[in-house]
């Protein structure tokens, strides 16, 4: 291994990051990365030395890599199969003298060479609810996934609860499993778009905002189900377009009253923070997460929070937000709980944010790589 002196060489696969696509998996890992750049700027010893093998959109869209030193790949790798062939051709050759190679995207190539691997896992959803996979997809990650985590150097998970999951799902030893919590930044609105946006779309009504894919996992059907229990509420619905858009868009026509919930789709980050500042409560009723960063950006931009009480984001939330049940009951009791206990819940989150900052991310993939250059 590297001695104090020598930088450890790093090379970060981002190929399987297909910008906008992959859903919360890019934030992490962007945010992750942005982190580590903060961790080596304060930490002398020992120096690593970071690249990036990306795709031509996302070296493009997120500048927050800018700093790193990228090898843009001229293929187009949002297509699984070229992305695959790359991995076991330019990518291995690329990375055969390298002191560790990061794999953030839950599978590692099948012909590789013999350097140490760090493997993110994001979450195992497809173990838990393989219903919402296409067969292809499905049977594409029962082949690798548990074969890839056997064989990593590290493991790294955003919470402890994936950990456990992967520890106990896959047969490895849980000791080299390192949670990587997910970084927030300190984020910021506009108070002027946030006044008008209560102005316009609350109207005096309790505002409640679900910043999420339309994933049949994310348990919009059932927050939709839930508003027509708090009719004096509005409900607005943003994020990207996945599987269960149309079972959404139709849910919301037979709703009793459609004018109750806003799909507005994908926004801007600006846009996206004044909303989530702009409302009374954020909801999420996911059915499975591996973190739950909205739980955070909420807690970040001073808004109450109801979540599921499931594993992942009972960890992050704490003691910070209402947990609830997947019913639709549970959930309307819990958004009508979350708006009489604003202050309390602020003043639990305004503590609880500061475990998941930008710095502590960072740190602890640092530590994560050292760890992995020093099993070996």
């Amino acid at each position: 291994m590297p001695n104090e002196k020598t930088p450890i060489v790093a090379h970060v696969n981002l190929l399987w990051c297909a910008h906008q696509r992959v859903g919360g998996s890019e934030e992490y890992l962007i945010r992750q990365l942005a982190g580590l750049q903060q961790a080596l700027s304060e930490n002398d010893e020992p120096e690593i030395s970071c690249t990036l093998h990306l795709g031509r959109r996302l070296a493009a869209e997120r500048h927050e890599l800018d700093s790193f030193t990228q090898v843009v790949s001229r293929c187009d790798v949002d297509r699984q199969a070229t992305r695959v062939a790359i991995e076991h051709t330019a990518l291995a050759r690329a990375t055969r003298a390298a002191d560790l190679v990061h794999h953030g995207g839950g599978t590692l190539p099948i012909v590789r060479s013999s350097t140490p691997t760090v493997l993110t896992i994001h979450d195992l959803q497809y173990l838990r609810f393989p219903q919402y996979f296409s067969s292809s997809r499905r049977r594409y990650l029962q082949a690798m996934m548990p074969r890839s985590a056997r064989v990593a150097t590290t493991i790294t998970t955003p919470t402890a609860h994936v950990a456990d999951d992967v520890a106990r799902s896959f047969s490895v030893d849980r000791e080299k499993i390192v949670v990587v919590p997910h970084g927030v930044p300190t984020l910021t609105a506009d108070p002027a778009e946030v006044q008008h946006q209560r102005e316009v779309l609350g109207n005096g009504q309790p505002l409640v905002v679900y910043p999420a894919i339309t994933h049949p996992h994310k348990g919009h059907l059932r927050l939709i189900a839930a508003m027509q229990r708090l009719r004096d509420a509005k409900l607005v619905l943003i994020g990207g377009v996945g599987s269960a858009e149309d079972d959404v868009l139709n849910a919301i026509a037979a709703s009793p009253h459609p004018e109750q919930v806003i799909r507005m789709g994908r926004v801007s980050d600006e846009m996206r923070n004044a909303l989530i500042a702009a409302a009374d409560v954020v909801a999420i009723p996911s059915e499975e997460e591996g973190f739950g960063a909205p739980v955070i950006e909420a807690m970040t931009l001073g808004t109450p929070v109801v979540c599921s009480d499931i594993g992942a984001l009972r960890e992050v939330a704490g003691n910070a937000a209402i947990l609830v049940g997947h019913e639709p009951e549970n959930i309307a009791d819990g958004i009508s709980h979350a708006l009489e206990s604003r202050d309390t819940l602020l003043s639990a989150a305004s503590a609880r944010v500061r475990d998941f900052t930008l710095e502590a991310s960072g740190s602890a993939l640092r530590s994560a790589y050292i760890r992995t250059v020093e099993t070996v």
